[in-house]
């Protein structure tokens, strides 16, 4: 039962109570006017009668709340009562300031004693100050106002241009901190290239990818990069290289978009692009040399401007997949690149390429191509990654997670070119291979044991059957020779059998096979139509460990099970294939191509391998070096280099890449007489690294190092800085 009971004392201990029954409406409800702003959010309520009589307003002991109410009844009270109800009866102080207001977000702004700007407006750089006739403004409609605005500048325009002939002179707006973030925004290095008309026509259309930089036939003005020039017709001229001989290893760029476009979205990636395209470029052989140090800082430049956007992904994987020139791999940062590129990637959502608004600030409703083209680009990320940790020997940072399965989403932006698709089951089987062979943790280099090797290698062989034959009739010659790539990757896992293990020779006989398949795709891509000269980072690479492959077999006794003349000309075929695509004199192919001969021509040439017989020659196929996974080949010949010519004084690396060694020539190069001063002392290496004993990995050489660094660094250093 409703009651409401009012207990009312006027100077006696008596006190009167007037009940309201359930049915019985109350003559009128006063609300306590101090309860206002008390802090606890509710109004609070007192039901009286018209008997009551009025109340002294100085009872002692006696509720605000009631109080007020005998003051309101009576009308009367003294006037310094009243002084404090006006002055607690005042509107309330706005707390939030003007941006916080608009955003809707709590505001921590102190006012009094000191104005103190609120923490978000100090963190942003934000005017935080609080106006108190501010009102909210709508994004719908602030959308409509830039929306009037360029309609109107578009009108100015059109009656300047009509009024007169004369060209508009540079526009360069203020940045705008209200602009909207769905529309991009213009480099400010491309400014000076860009008219009022076409700066307004870009707000609108640079989503689109259309050519904002040349409308209408206007006339293009040329591109600079630091003390680069180049003319439009050639970036023209270079971007169609690009795609025509560069673009099949890698296709993830839109061929279809202009170089002029490619400018106005990024400041970066057109010039990776242009970098990309000249090598071995006949109309200018040293274009390379002159941009890569200017295109090396504005790398470097933007990867420093946090945070990053999505053009930068793609041109960090045009960068990994053809890096810039070094001359040692102490110099190349693309390992270190490509874990960029996969955080970054992760960073803006793109493997979760559906929800991307999960990972921005503001909300983002991709189009059925914006939404394909993320996840072909997360595609491409997980494959040039692989590639670049198989080719580097480094364990790869993928993840090869839901959206990298086609078949497990009906939606058709998911769903790869066939040719895609293929590659990626490539990349993704030698990621297998990887975590097989070198992700042991009970090991202390990650090797595992005789017997597992040779059960994951029948495993892993069915796996490699199967995507041979998901390849269509019609699969390019480049696909194939990925596949053949992961195959040689595979097999090389042989160098780190026991002479003992029952599958020894014939995981030598399956290695023989996987290096000559692979060196024979590779010569046929390069009598095809020339790409191997353009032929991807990872692909020369997997041609170099191929070429140390054959050295090792070849010098063994395993040369007997083999025809000799057939290795012989496929290894001076590979060191041909290597020099041809150095793009440089003194680059890391160049060198590596000259320890090859080097080694070649100091083993015998292969005339000396069948006459070899026992353990000796049964050993010379251990590695020493056993931590770089399949690559582990490669860094283990080119120590053994340095101990059989370097330590000994017999020959001079600087001078060899300028007279390169002939493999097929009894003659001595001009450099092996030359003794090399600059390398470091023999006690680097390690007691015991030449009599073969297990002390390799001593206490005194138990940190990280790169040994191929060590071998060729200090020699020749290209005149820029990386």
């Amino acid at each position: 039962m409703l009651e409401a009971t009012l207990a009312v004392a006027e100077g006696d201990p008596e006190s009167r109570e007037c009940k309201l029954h359930p049915m019985t409406a109350p003559p009128f409800a006063v609300s306590d006017p101090l309860a206002h702003g008390q802090g606890n959010g509710y109004t609070t309520g007192t039901f009286v009668t018209a008997a009551d009589p009025p109340v002294s307003p100085t009872t002692p002991s006696r509720p605000d709340g009631i109080t007020s109410l005998k003051r309101t009844l009576s009308g009367s009270g003294d006037s310094q009562d009243d002084g404090n109800d006006s002055a607690k009866n005042k509107p309330g102080v706005k707390r939030a300031c003007n941006e916080c207001r608009q955003q809707k977000l709590r505001c921590d702004v102190v006012q009094v004693p000191a104005y103190k700007p609120c923490h978000r407006c100090r963190r942003l750089k934000l005017d935080c100050r609080i106006d108190s006739t501010f009102k909210r403004v709508g994004k719908r409609s602030r959308n409509m106002e830039m929306e009037k605005e360029i309609h109107e500048l578009r009108r100015r325009l059109a009656t300047q241009q009509s009024s007169s002939t004369a060209p508009s002179p540079s526009v360069k707006a203020p940045p705008s901190e209200t602009a909207s973030p769905r529309i991009s925004t213009i480099p400010s290095q491309l400014d000076q290239y860009i008219t009022s008309e076409q700066a307004v026509d870009s707000l609108l259309n640079l989503r689109s990818g259309i050519d904002l930089l040349s409308p209408n036939g206007q006339t293009r003005q040329p591109r600079r990069l630091e003390s680069i020039t180049l003319t439009p017709e050639q970036v023209d001229d270079l971007f169609e290289r690009f795609f025509t001989l560069f673009h099949p290893f890698m296709p993830l760029l839109d061929p279809s978009i202009t170089a002029d476009a490619y400018f106005t979205i990024s400041s970066l990636l057109p010039w990776i692009i242009i970098s990309v395209a000249a090598r071995h470029y006949p109309p200018d052989p040293n274009l390379l040399p002159s941009l890569s140090a200017p295109t090396s800082r504005r790398l470097w430049a933007t990867l420093a401007d946090v945070p990053q956007n999505y053009v930068v992904v793609k041109a960090l994987c045009i960068l990994c997949t053809w890096p810039l020139p070094v001359s040692s791999t102490s110099s190349d940062p693309t390992f270190m690149l490509s874990g960029l590129m996969m955080q970054i990637a992760m960073q803006i959502g793109l493997h979760r390429p559906s929800h991307a608004q999960d990972f921005a600030r503001f909300k983002e409703d991709l189009r059925e191509e914006e939404l394909r083209d993320r996840v072909k680009t997360w595609v491409a990320c997980n494959m040039i990654s692989q590639r670049v940790a198989t080719g580097y020997g480094q364990p790869p940072s993928t993840v090869y997670d839901w959206a990298l399965v086609p078949s497990l989403s009906s939606d058709t932006s998911y769903q790869l070119h066939k040719e895609i698709e293929i590659r990626l089951s490539i990349e993704r089987f030698c990621n297998k291979v990887t975590k097989s062979f070198y992700t042991n943790k009970m090991d202390p280099m990650g090797l595992v044991s005789d017997d597992q090797r040779g059960i994951m290698s029948d495993f892993l062989a069915h796996d490699f059957e199967e995507i041979e034959g998901k390849l269509l009739p019609n699969t390019s010659a480049i696909t194939f020779l990925y596949l053949r790539a992961a195959g040689l990757h595979f097999r090389l896992s042989a160098f780190f059998d026991s002479p003992e293990s029952q599958d020894y020779r014939s995981h030598l006989s399956s290695l023989w096979q996987a290096t000559t398949s692979f060196l024979e795709c590779v010569f046929e891509l390069d009598t095809g139509g020339g790409l191997l000269l353009h032929a991807s980072n990872y692909i020369l690479q997997m041609i170099i460990a191929a070429g140390f492959t054959l050295l090792k077999l070849l010098n063994s006794s395993f040369a007997n099970s083999v025809k000799l003349p057939y290795g012989r000309e496929l290894f001076l075929k590979t060191i041909k294939a290597i020099r041809t695509i150095s793009v440089a004199t003194n680059d890391l192919p160049s060198r590596l191509a000259e320890v090859l001969a080097q080694l070649w021509k100091s083993g015998g040439s292969g005339f000396r391998a069948g006459n070899g017989q026992g353990k000796s020659f049964e050993n010379s196929l251990q590695l020493k070096v056993r931590c770089r996974m399949s690559m582990s080949l490669v860094y283990d010949s080119v120590w053994r280099w340095r101990e059989e010519f370097q330590t000994k004084e017999r020959g001079n690396l600087e001078t060899a890449v300028k007279n390169p060694t002939n493999p097929d020539s009894n003659v001595e190069s001009s450099a092996s007489s030359t003794i090399d001063t600059d390398l470091p002392s023999k006690g680097l290496l390690g007691d015991g690294f030449g009599s073969g004993s297990n002390t390799f990995f001593g206490e005194a050489n138990n940190e990280v190092f790169d040994p191929l660094s060590w071998m060729l660094d200090g020699y020749t250093d290209f005149p820029y800085d990386m």
